[in-house]
């Protein structure tokens, strides 16, 4: 794994991955199409792209894995992208932002998925490079994100086979948003469980829990705040890759990305309120042993009492040569427990 500190000292542009090694290796597939035409096919250099430069067609090039270096700065090269926009595709720790170029658009955002059972939070660098006729989507790993737009390419009466490179951006950006929504649901199920728990028998393990939901609820919102700006400056942007027709489907992932932050942030209020409880639950329960341990000191105290006098050395106490003194003790040691008692009870502190 390399981190943002192995950088240190190298030149601007300097194209290093930054980031976890992946599990599998890297792929690299492209999407020729038009209304009429489709063709899906591995790319193992820039120049298989080439050919489909000269047609009249849209290309969806998706990158998983940012190990190959070379490729990409073979990329760079071809397409004449920035060194500083190359170094932030591979640079996994980048913020969510927007960038726009002269003859492309470059935007940077997170995929957030979260496991409820192992409450195991995953974040993924998704990059995006938008040009007239090319997208070029980088990602970190190899699975079926993306699946759901593939599928809806291989369809010839599909909206998307007749629109151009701005709806396949809007598609691809939906898809990242709508998976939020399965973290939202997500998180519904173990608050859900985190609420139980402490309604039940609050521990230290639900208040290392609460704690753990509370920090990863920090992280979630710093990753998926931004896509609220980068939407809001696509849509105020002049580059005439993005249609106006366009605005009113991204104007719609603006909607969805600002309901998700309202329910991050309503989370984030209700662990909150639930770390209250939390310390609620466990100082009325000091309070109840401690009410307890009161109830018994009140009651032997004038026990103790008696006994501290009568435990004395001195040689003239009557008492101590009365026939009937141990037995009326007794007594004593019986009637002031059961008065106490029903004192307490009357008074409700029992």
């Amino acid at each position: 794994m390399t981190t943002v500190s192995d950088k240190t000292g190298l030149a601007p542009g300097t194209l290093i991955h930054v980031g976890q090694a992946p599990d599998t290796p890297g792929r690299i597939t492209a999407i020729d199409y038009a209304r009429d035409f489709l063709e899906e096919f591995e790319v193992h250099r820039v120049e298989d792209l080439l050919p489909c430069r000269q047609r009249k067609s849209i290309t969806w090039v998706n990158i998983e894995g940012l190990n190959n270096i070379g490729f990409i700065e073979s990329l760079g090269a071809h397409f004449d992208i920035h060194p500083l926009v190359l170094e932030d595709i591979l640079n996994t720790h980048q913020r969510p932002k927007i960038e726009e170029h002269e003859q492309y658009l470059f935007l940077a955002l997170k995929h957030v998925s979260i496991d409820p059972d192992e409450l195991a939070v995953d974040y993924e660098q998704v990059s995006m490079l938008i040009f007239e006729d090319f997208v070029f989507t980088f990602r970190e790993r190899s699975d079926d994100l993306f699946q759901p737009v593939r599928d809806r390419l291989t369809q010839e009466k599909s909206r998307l086979r007749g629109n151009g490179v701005d709806y396949l951006a809007y598609v691809i950006l939906d898809n990242i948003v709508d998976n939020y929504f399965s973290l939202q649901d997500a998180l519904d199920i173990i608050l859900e469980s985190v609420e139980e728990d402490l309604l039940a028998q609050p521990g230290p393990e639900t208040l290392a829990l609460i704690q753990r939901v509370k920090r990863e609820l920090i992280f979630i919102r710093r990753s998926i705040s931004p896509v609220r700006e980068i939407l809001t400056e696509l849509l105020r942007s002049d580059s005439p890759l993005i249609q106006e027709k366009m605005h009113v489907y991204y104007r719609d992932i603006l909607d969805h990305a600002i309901r998700l932050l309202e329910s991050i942030d309503a989370y984030r209020d209700l662990i909150t309120g639930m770390l209250d409880v939390y310390l609620s639950s466990v100082s009325n329960r000091m309070n109840e042993i401690m009410k307890v341990l009161t109830v018994f000191a009140s009651i032997f105290i004038p026990l103790t009492f008696v006994a501290g006098i009568y435990g004395m050395n001195f040689e003239y106490m009557p008492e101590l040569k009365w026939k009937w003194s141990y037995p009326v003790l007794w007594l004593f040691f019986v009637l002031v427990p059961i008065f106490l008692l029903v004192y307490f009870r009357r008074k409700k502190w029992l």
